[in-house]
């Protein structure tokens, strides 16, 4: 018999399935046993299908298509081993309400108040019984439900970033259980957030979308007879207790303004004001349900530890870098004003607030008076490790301070675990990196003026995402921005959503690639075409784009670049100055992206195009191999990032001419001491390139290399997240004087990669791991090293041990998957079912593992001006 451990449609894994906006959304589900497999769906009415199935992905939705609002049970599996969602359809583009606003000039830049809208309805004047009831809402700006007096559902920062000219969101939330007979309210809180915030580095942007700030806000219940009655709603706004509020800024309080009871029926709101009705036709933007699952408040931290500074501030480390806020609870007199203040790293004894730059991060919080306030920040978000408390009451107890880590609600799939500490915590740095910076949508840091979606960082990160975390839905969605400001720019821009703030805006290897890379990776990932259909356009347009600036000669030799971005021999002021030949990197990029088209071309049976794309690509290996490899495979620039971006890309014209290329590879990463000496395209594949150069070795010395510049020396520094640059803290203990220094980017942590599929030995071997491979490489002193998977087809994992010159491999198949493992020892490749397999073999002690050579290495100096 077999069993269902898990359940979704679509990319929602371990998300939502209500207010989804597919008429037949697909199954998946995860089971151990073989098929056929029940699938049982119950609607509403009354009415039940149900039908047998074989596969357990991406099954075609078997029943009948649901309309808006539609919905039921799904239920998969036998009675006995059943899993069951709920599963319901949005209201689609059935709106009836026009947004409302309480303020529709932004009439100073700086942050601005929220708002409080409010409104009655009288569930009296609905005949019969109320079986369910919904609010369908989004808002120009950011905002927040109650009922009642009690919030609704649990989304942060609601309804997201997206590019807000194109497309906006909309949540459905369940509101059934938080009617009351006769009058009930709906209360909204409502600030600027994306919409008209500040937004962006140089000195950012205000009012980039529009100078409103709005609710749409569609209430509707479904009586026992299966009546929809639409709720008209009258609203009214107040001011709020938030008296200025940004995401940068920090978000202000004064609890004695805020109205008792304002979201209950017993509060008296004649004073209020009315709103102004803003046509929903006069926007252009579609209102469609989301893919990703929501921002929430995820979890929270305590601080470990807690002392008063000689200014009376009290100082917190909560003993790890996040997104998020911090939570109060105080006691105190009216009109005590409690500041709280936010850094990542502590610099000459004080919080290290320069790398903000614009970002004030400061939380003010102005008590009530008259027992226990809990305060915790609605419409703001900081990165921090360390805070201050300016004019806390009295002494700290426990329980009074706490950080609230705030992030998408994504599934974690992947686990990693070795007899190496560093490598161990490192690996935390950089799942811990990912969460801090998928804040609804892929950014490059969350502390500073910036916290955009650089094109560039989640390229180079993309497959280590889709092993760490269930990202498809957030990236799914960002991919569709990308297509749209892509249409918009004509070339793909270097952040999306974009905003005007100062960057050169041109086509750029690297960054624009991935309007290609990132759907193939989430294609290989979980196996789904749709992604690549969707993006097909997308795909192409980039592609054409980059072969018409080479005039057809597959050479991109022109124009803006930002190659190998921060190299670690740069210098701090102009970290695009790399060693590295910038159009090599491009020319090489519109190698890899013109394969994979062809590739995504011929999946989706476009034939001609997967041979026209297949000629960019040979053409475009042509030219590099004439302009960057000479005869004898000795590559231009001669830096580990040229060499490792032909041999991982497979540009070279003969195996000699790559053989030659590895020698030279090895070479220059032992002159460099076992440093890291790349930047952004070469370090992702650093380690891979030294593999397929023959030495697994070396690529373990560059692992476990703890001087400056390496993976563990942010480790050595106490790091808790990936940093941005290599020394974002000097060995003295000071910050990095570049403008740009954070110690929160994940970039650089794409190595996770490397530390599954190659230390561990976990990889796919075919999209959507239907076939696994087991390949391990045990070295630099390693005993053990293990890798687990939640894959679409089940969990994959393996684990081996050194005991002496005893080397023994566990391995676990998906029940879906087949696999193979290959012996370190002896290269014997054997294939394997679903299950658990054993293999013991000989293979070298960890104590013979080889000592990195010793060579007199310095510091190369900056790049000459």
């Amino acid at each position: 018999m077999s069993t269902i451990t898990e359940l979704w449609l679509e990319n929602r894994r371990g998300g939502k399935t209500i207010g989804i906006g597919e008429a037949a959304p697909r199954i998946s589900f995860t089971a151990v046993g073989p098929g056929p497999f029940d699938l049982r769906f119950a609607h509403d009415d009354g009415r039940v299908e149900m039908t047998t199935v074989s596969d357990t992905q991406l099954v075609a939705w078997p029943f009948a298509p649901l309309s808006a609002r539609e919905g039921g049970e799904l239920r998969a599996g036998s009675t006995e081993d059943a899993l069951s969602v709920r599963v319901e359809t949005g209201l689609g583009d059935d709106w009836n309400v026009d947004f409302v606003s309480p303020s529709v000039e932004a009439d100073h830049e700086g942050p601005r108040p929220a708002w409080l809208l409010r409104a009655t309805f009288d569930l009296a004047r609905v005949p019969g019984d109320i079986a369910r009831a919904r609010v369908y809402a989004t808002a120009h700006g950011v905002y927040e439900l109650e009922l009642n007096g009690a919030r609704v559902g649990d989304d942060v920062l609601a309804p997201g970033w997206t590019s807000y000219g194109h497309r906006i969101r909309y949540q459905t939330h369940d509101v059934t259980d938080g009617l009351v007979g006769g009058t009930n309210v709906i209360g909204a809180w409502l600030a600027d957030g994306w919409y008209r915030g500040h937004i962006g580095f140089d000195g950012g942007l205000w009012n980039i979308y529009g100078t409103d700030v709005a609710l749409l806000a569609q209430l509707e219940v479904t009586t026992t007879d299966g009546t929809m009655h639409h709720i008209p709603l009258e609203w009214a706004w107040s001011a709020s207790p938030i008296t200025a509020v940004g995401l940068y800024e920090g978000e202000t309080f004064d609890a004695r303004l805020l109205p008792r009871g304002w979201s209950t029926r017993s509060f008296d709101a004649a004073a209020w004001s009315p709103v102004q009705v803003l046509p929903r036709a006069d926007f252009t933007a579609r209102i469609e349900s989301p893919t990703a699952l929501p921002v929430q408040q995820v979890e929270t931290i305590a601080p470990v530890s807690a002392e008063r500074r000689p200014n009376g501030r009290i100082r917190l480390d909560f003993g790890q870098n996040i997104s998020g806020v911090i939570r109060i609870r105080v006691r105190a007199e009216a009109g005590r004003t409690v500041r709280l203040h936010h850094a990542e790293v502590i610099e000459n004894g004080e919080l290290g607030t320069r790398p903000l730059r614009g970002a004030t991060s400061i939380d003010t919080y102005t008590t009530r008076g008259g027992g226990e306030e809990v305060y915790t920040p609605r419409f703001t978000i900081h990165g921090f490790q360390y805070a201050e408390l300016e004019n806390w009451p009295g002494e700290l107890t426990d329980g009074d301070v706490e950080a609230v880590v705030i992030h998408t609600s994504m599934r974690q799939t992947a686990w990693f675990e070795s007899s190496h500490p560093g490598l161990n915590k490192l690996h935390s740095n950089v799942q811990w990196s990912m969460r801090d910076n998928f804040v609804d949508l892929p950014t490059d840091c969350p502390q500073r003026d910036e916290r955009v979606g650089w094109t560039g960082d989640i390229q180079v990160f993309a497959p280590t995402a889709l092993r760490l975390f269930a990202a498809q839905g957030t990236l799914t969605g960002w991919l569709r921005d990308l297509a749209f400001e892509q249409a918009e720019q004509g070339h793909v821009p270097q952040f999306v959503p974009w905003i005007e703030c100062g960057f050169p805006n041109f086509p750029t290897a690297a960054w624009g690639d991935a309007a290609v890379v990132v759907p193939w990776e989430m294609y290989f990932a979980d196996g789904d075409t749709r992604i690549l259909a969707e993006q097909y356009a997308s795909m192409c347009a980039w592609v054409d784009l980059v072969d018409n600036l080479t005039d057809n000669s597959g050479l991109w030799n022109s124009g803006f670049q930002l190659g190998d971005w921060l190299d670690p021999t740069a210098p701090p002021e102009d970290p695009g100055k790399s060693h590295t030949d910038k159009y090599l990197v491009a020319t090489a990029y519109h190698v890899r992206t013109a394969r994979i088209l062809a590739d995504t071309a011929a999946l989706l049976g476009e034939e001609e195009d997967a041979q026209r794309y297949a000629a960019i690509a040979d053409r475009a290996t042509r030219a590099f191999q004439d302009e960057f490899i000479s005869g004898s495979g000795r590559v231009v620039s001669d830096t580990p990032t040229s060499i490792a971006v032909a041999l991982v890309f497979d540009l070279f014209e003969s195996d000699a001419q790559a053989a030659r290329a590895g020698r030279r590879l090895l070479e220059l990463v032992e002159q460099g001491g076992f440093h890291i000496s790349t930047g952004f395209v070469g370090t992702p594949i650093i380690c891979d390139a030294l593999v397929l150069a023959g030495s697994v070795d070396y690529a373990y010395h560059l692992l476990r290399q703890e001087e400056l510049p390496s993976w563990l020396y942010p480790v050595s520094m106490g790091a808790t997240t990936i940093w941005e640059r290599w020394d974002s803290m000097l060995p003295d203990g000071n910050i990095n004087p570049g403008d740009m220094t954070s110690f929160n980017h994940y970039a650089l942590g794409a190595v996770a990669s490397f530390l599954h599929q190659s230390v561990a030995g976990l990889a796919s071997d075919a999209p959507g791991w239907e076939r696994v491979r087991y390949q391990p490489r045990p070295g630099g002193g390693l005993t053990h090293a293990s890798a687990r998977y939640d894959s679409v087809r089940g969990t994959a994992s393996i684990r081996w041990t050194r005991d002496g010159d005893a080397l023994t491999i566990r391995v676990e198949v998906p029940a879906a998957s087949t696999g193979v493992v290959v012996l370190p020892g002896s290269g014997r490749e054997i294939e394997v079912g679903p299950g658990e397999h054993t293999f013991t073999e000989s293979f070298r002690p960890a104590s013979d593992d080889p000592a990195a050579p010793v060579v007199g290495w310095r510091k190369p100096e900056p790049v000459d001006a």
